[in-house]
């Protein structure tokens, strides 16, 4: 017999299922399925280390973010032609709108696939074209945000912002990525000054591995306007009163942060405690094909783990549409769906 307590559950996750929700901490290389990898191989002629797309998809657990990042670079590495890159990211719009995401902001490499040889037009091309296509077909909102890899040299990043600017009407904004590690936020000042005098937004990935300075290190050297991940903020009281206090998004990866064991446990996750203490949190999948789920499966796991309440996914969900650069009359209608939703299966929002 199901008990009151697992029926709430179960009502809410599919209530957070239907909801409308913008995803804005997705790597679209992170979102290459094993399958479309190989299909992908076989067209390019080119031969992975893995056996098969099941071998590929058992090349979990990782033991930190490094040891997922080789295996992220090595898949990555079928992607040669526009076409590669134009599938790739329409695979991934159409599991977003299966999800009810209603905006996707959605982040690319250049700099992994330019070191290859790869054309930056090559990439942005085959990107942008599945966007126009997602927006056409699936009515889905999306954008491009060009990240840096935070690894390589600022010189790096500002060579990969001059070949990119000819094409600055294909992405939104700016972000930083990869490994933390011995590369905090101020190695990149000169490279966001840049960005922003370019009229971009930015975002950064900051306090996963590194500590809460590298969060402030994000807002003040970066003048970044979203954090990415940001867990460890609750390691410092002030770091999170300045993030309360300029109202600064932080795009939590549940799924991720477990399975680079930044967590013991979706249960361990501390998630609940970004909430209570007033930030403006919301849920994403980070790299879907290797984490362990979409959006939604990132949205049902945490809701049945931690637990969250009904007014806790819902203000995550709000807070995610809220937390996208779209215009306010964008968001206006899928924020009127939420309340639609929730109001509907009769679960309190207070």
């Amino acid at each position: 017999m199901t008990s009151p307590q697992q029926g709430h559950a179960a009502l809410l996750a599919a209530v957070v299922e239907r909801a409308p929700k913008a995803e804005l901490h997705v790597h679209v290389e992170g979102t290459l399925q094993p399958e479309l990898a190989f299909t992908i191989a076989r067209r390019n002629g080119i031969e992975l280390p893995w056996s098969s797309p099941e071998a590929l998809a058992r090349a979990s657990p990782f033991s930190d973010l490094q040891s997922f990042l080789d295996v992220y670079y090595a898949a990555a590495a079928v992607l040669r032609t526009e076409e590669d890159f134009h599938d790739l990211a329409w695979d991934y719009l159409c599991g977003a709108r299966r999800d009810n995401v209603v905006r996707a902001e959605i982040f690319f490499d250049p700099q992994m696939h330019t070191a290859r040889g790869i054309p930056f037009e090559t990439v942005v091309g085959g990107l942008s074209r599945a966007i126009d296509r997602g927006r056409r077909e699936l009515g889905l909102s999306a954008a491009l945000i060009l990240c840096f890899l935070r690894h390589l040299p600022e010189a790096d990043g500002i060579e990969t912002l001059e070949r990119a600017l000819p094409f600055r009407d294909r992405f939104i904004g700016v972000g930083l990525d990869s490994g933390e590690r011995g590369n905090p936020p101020e190695k990149f000042r000169d490279l966001f000054a840049r960005c922003r005098r370019a009229g971009l937004h930015c975002v950064a990935h900051a306090g996963e591995e590194g500590p809460p300075a590298f969060i402030t290190g994000a807002l003040d050297a970066l003048g970044a306007e979203r954090i990415d991940h940001g867990v460890r903020c609750l390691e410092d009281d002030a770091v999170v009163a300045r993030l309360v206090r300029e109202r600064i998004p932080l795009t939590v990866c549940p799924l991720s942060n477990v399975r680079l064991r930044v967590f013991d446990s979706l249960a361990t996750h501390n998630l609940s405690r970004l909430l209570a203490a007033g930030l403006k949190a919301s849920i994403h999948s980070d790299d879907p094909a290797y984490f362990g789920g979409s959006i939604n499966e990132a949205y049902i796991a945490s809701v049945g783990a931690m637990p969250l309440t009904a007014a806790a996914a819902h203000r995550l969900l709000r807070n995610s549409l809220e937390s996208a650069f779209w215009e306010p009359s964008e968001a206006a209608p899928h924020l009127d769906r939420l309340e639609v939703v929730f109001a509907e299966a009769g679960l309190e929002t207070g």
